[in-house]
């Protein structure tokens, strides 16, 4: 077994197990639960939109080249600076040549999970660039010392005494401050970051190739203030974040706010043509857009996993998954969790370390009964677990284990005579070494389903 697969189990295993983080996880879900009741009921015809938003991101998909082609030149001719980036130390290099071009010292940043898979803060802090967090949630797992625990809530593990008590060790406020009062003592702080920094750094919600834009969406103005304030803005955005025009906008941001928040529309919304010009009094002087790999060609080359760059990063399938609201986050050690991480994590990484998230699903389709752009996310996952297999990447155990059950279970026969010490002296330990020492597993029956069922019945075997 890999060591990142036995880390997972451990992990796993610690973290379901801990109450505290289960609550917590369990009261922040709820109460995304009720908002995203809510926003779905403002719909009419829900499924109308997702089935178009998913034809949308298919066509564009299939001609992905052709319009990241287009984008690139639109944008350019709008002023905007376009870079590629095949992998994350490319897209770093490129950064810090910009940041030591315009002697920056101090970038500050709106959340941008595309930034968290080139480990950006760490690499400007070791080239001598301060890089600081905005969104309330990064913030606070910034100054935490950890990673964003979830796609689009990046703070969904702490409660709100956690933040206190961390605001308290930091900043020696009250340890039972409000949660209103932590929100107002960050955005004063924050705002003489803004004043003070040469440089912006931002992701994209959506590329817009026709006119060449950057469309971001936010609810708490930091993004704002992250694109005007600065004298250069950087965008990190992923090849897959094309959409075809702005007038598709007024179907995916709706989308992205009802399944990421419950909202009918997030409060801020922004579309970026091009820096600053002349007669403008605010907005950057530059604007680059770094257009990043990193695996994600290798995903696109896979016929059937590919549909996974239709992903809108909204995080619904997060909020979803009975797995991921057990094992949490971080135990994923992934920078994209829950069912979507599971899916393409393996391809923007190496397969064969990350091949068992793939197998961290129950399968029950609720990821794919909530996802705004209907990916299959359920039949991904076994495509996953069906090339694992192929390149021979399962263990032993497993393999033996499943051919084992194959040849009883295609022959009610020979399910019908296998006795109870088979059923319980031997699959019995095997499963109770899966599911581990802290749960408790029922030893089978002496008589069969069957015999009793026809016994009860009285009718002859």
């Amino acid at each position: 077994m890999h060591s990142n697969h036995k880390q997972f189990l451990v992990d796993s295993d610690n973290v379901a197990f801990n109450l505290k983080h289960r609550n917590t996880i369990a009261y922040n879900i709820s109460k995304y639960d009720a908002a995203f009741e809510v926003g779905l009921n403002r719909y009419d015809d829900l499924n109308r939109a997702k089935s178009i938003a998913a034809a949308i991101k298919r066509s564009v998909l299939k001609n992905l080249p052709s319009y990241l082609e287009q984008f690139e030149t639109a944008a350019t001719n709008n002023g905007i600076e376009v870079l590629w980036a095949e992998t994350p130390q490319q897209a770093v290099n490129h950064i810090i040549d910009i940041a030591k071009d315009a002697n920056i010292k101090k970038v500050v940043k709106s959340k941008s999970m595309t930034s968290e898979e080139l480990h950006l803060n760490e690499e400007l802090e070791k080239a001598g660039v301060e890089a600081i967090e905005t969104d309330l949630g990064e913030f606070i797992v910034q100054k935490a010392g950890e990673r964003p625990y979830h796609i689009l809530t990046p703070a969904m593990h702490k409660s709100r005494q956690d933040v206190a008590n961390l605001f308290n060790k930091l900043y020696n406020l009250s340890p039972d401050e409000t949660a209103e009062g932590l929100t107002a003592y960050v955005r004063d702080k924050l705002r003489l970051e803004f004043e003070e920094s040469g440089m912006g750094i931002s992701g994209a919600n959506f590329l817009i190739a026709k006119e060449g834009g950057i469309a971001l969406t936010e609810n708490e103005g930091n993004g704002l203030f992250t694109i005007t304030y600065p004298k250069i803005h950087i965008v990190i955005a992923g090849i897959e974040k094309i959409i075809p025009s702005v007038k598709h906008l007024d179907l995916f941001w709706p989308l992205l706010a009802c399944h990421g928040t419950g909202q009918q529309v997030s409060v801020y919304n922004s579309v970026i043509t091009g820096p600053r010009k002349p007669n403008e009094k605010n907005g950057p002087e530059k604007i680059v857009v770094i257009l990043l790999d990193n695996g994600r060609t290798n995903l696109y080359s896979k016929p059937h996993q590919s549909e996974s760059l239709a992903c809108i990063r909204c995080g619904a399938c997060l909020n979803a998954c009975p797995i991921y609201k057990n094992v949490g986050g971080y135990t994923y050690n992934a920078v994209y969790s829950g069912p979507i991480g599971s899916v393409i994590t393996p391809h923007l990484k190496s397969f064969s370390d990350y091949k068992h998230l793939s197998f961290a699903s129950s399968l029950c389709g609720r990821c794919y009964e909530v996802c705004p752009v209907k990916i299959n996310l359920p039949q991904l996952l076994l495509y996953n677990r069906k090339q694992a297999v192929e390149q021979d990447l399962t263990g032993l155990k497993d393999r033996e284990a499943f051919k084992m059950f194959q040849w009883v279970m295609n022959s009610s026969a020979k399910l019908n005579n296998v006795g109870s010490f088979l059923k319980s002296g031997l699959f019995s330990p095997f499963i109770m070494n899966i599911f581990g020492k802290k749960r408790k597993f029922q030893i089978n029956s002496k008589s069969s389903f069957r015999k009793e069922w026809c016994k009860n019945r009285q009718v002859k075997t």
